[in-house]
């Protein structure tokens, strides 16, 4: 359990370069490493994959129990280090304490006992940026605190300037990153584009790798790491809803929780991918059809043309169940409105309608109490989920699925579907309240 968590003040700091890069140089040294997300995340993990080799999973300190967090952190047993990302802010989590806690990456690195790396932007600012680092650092006490890492620095004496601040306030500077332009990675409306359709994600990450080593301290943050007891409590994760699962997997549905597909797998079930871009048909003796979250807002028209896949689809529904998340419940849909404002017919196993043209964001976890059943859970059971979406429902005319509320416990307006067999939900499943999943 020796590893740091890798953080800083806000998002748009550089953490994931760090991160990336770190992972790659570590691994490359012989370092077996093990990757964490912390927070509700489905495309870092993929990433974190790319750069070290092995699977990434996801803490959420809101959303999952103890034997849940206990069985993803087992995965380190086997590893050298671990290295957390953090997400948003530090401190950054919900208002009201959930289920475990109020899900910010702080919670996550003092559960673990794994020392905060924190980078900060130093761009505008010398000796306050120690402040800054000051207050972070003292924030939680309990905290623990590994040292900081100084990114866009500008020239030598910005270095020396922003050092003298960081020695005065006794903080330790585990690396300076000179100021470069090049070390962003592709972004679209939900964040990072996916890992498989990054132009040339291995060189890319070779190039952090080789940034980091040259003007970071591997040795220090190897030393920083504490090691900790490995859980002894008891260890969960998610069951699967059904044996044969038929999940579709491509550019516009890619977006499955790393654990929830582990549980699936060591708990026997199997996984059956296809793809709808593809128009492949889900296999005719799958037990249930899961489509995931992803973008169909920008395939609309590929899926509307996809004849073999809508049709082999909608057979599975007549006597199967079908469920689908976020995009994978837009495309489930009578239609959906692209950003030009062309309208696509979707499978039309529910009615709902959807735009992308008429963009809203909505973000933040979610709390769902089923009125209906759907695959893993009869009604009455609580689940825990994030939402993240720009789409606004048009027209929603089937029976609601649950009740939903956000952290605070307030309702929202999207509460899922359910018609005959196939359900859907905008928001991304993490785990069932109890462990069940």
């Amino acid at each position: 359990m020796k590893g740091v968590l890798v953080s800083a003040p806000s998002s748009g700091t550089g953490k994931t370069t760090v991160m990336l890069g770190l992972l790659r140089a570590l691994a490359d040294d012989g370092v077996k490493v093990q990757p964490f997300k912390s927070g509700p995340d489905y495309i870092d993990p993929a990433f974190h994959r790319a750069a070290c080799g092995r699977d990434s999973f996801n803490l959420d300190t809101w959303a999952m129990d103890g034997a849940l967090l206990d069985a993803l952190a087992s995965e380190a047993a086997e590893a050298d280090f671990c290295v957390a990302e953090g997400s948003m802010g530090l401190y950054d989590g919900v208002a009201t304490e959930g289920q475990s806690g109020f899900g910010s990456s702080a919670e996550t690195a003092r559960r673990f006992g794994w020392p905060v790396v924190l980078v900060l932007d130093v761009g505008g600012q010398a000796q306050s940026a120690a402040a800054t680092a000051l207050g972070f650092s003292t924030y939680m006490p309990d905290l623990p605190f590994a040292g900081v890492i100084l990114n866009r620095v500008a020239s030598p004496r910005h270095e020396r300037l922003t050092r003298l601040g960081m020695e005065r306030a006794g903080l330790n500077v585990l690396g300076v990153l000179p100021r470069r332009g090049d070390l962003t990675l592709p972004e679209r409306h939900l964040g990072l584009v996916q890992a498989v359709e990054h132009p040339d994600l291995d060189a890319a990450i070779a190039g952090y790798a080789d940034f980091l080593r040259a003007h970071v301290d591997l040795d220090a943050i190897l030393a920083a790491g504490r090691r900790e007891p490995r859980p002894t409590g008891p260890m969960r994760l998610p069951p699967p809803p059904a044996q044969r699962i038929a999940l579709a997997q491509d550019a516009a549905f890619s977006f499955t929780y790393p654990h929830i597909l582990k549980g699936w797998r060591e708990a026997g079930a199997e996984i059956l991918p296809f793809s709808p871009l593809a128009d492949e048909a889900p296999a005719q003796d799958a037990d249930l059809v899961w489509l995931p979250g992803g973008y169909p807002e920008l395939h609309a028209g590929r899926l509307a043309a996809a004849d073999r896949f809508g049709t082999a689809l909608r057979r599975h529904a007549e006597t199967r169940p079908v469920h689908g998340e976020c995009g994978g419940y837009m495309a489930l849909g009578e239609a959906l409105t692209d950003k030009d404002g062309t309208t696509h017919r979707m499978a039309g196993l529910l009615g709902l309608v959807t735009s992308y043209e008429k963009r809203k964001f909505h973000l933040g976890y979610r709390r769902a109490v089923l009125q209906a059943g759907m695959p893993g859970f009869t009604p009455g059971m609580a689940l825990r989920g994030h939402e993240f979406h720009y789409s606004t429902i048009l027209e929603q005319p089937d029976a609601p699925l649950a009740q939903v509320f956000d952290a605070d416990g307030n309702p929202v307006v999207e509460t899922g579907s359910v018609r005959g067999h196939v359900s859907g939900t905008f928001f991304h499943l993490i785990t069932g309240e109890g462990g069940m999943a």
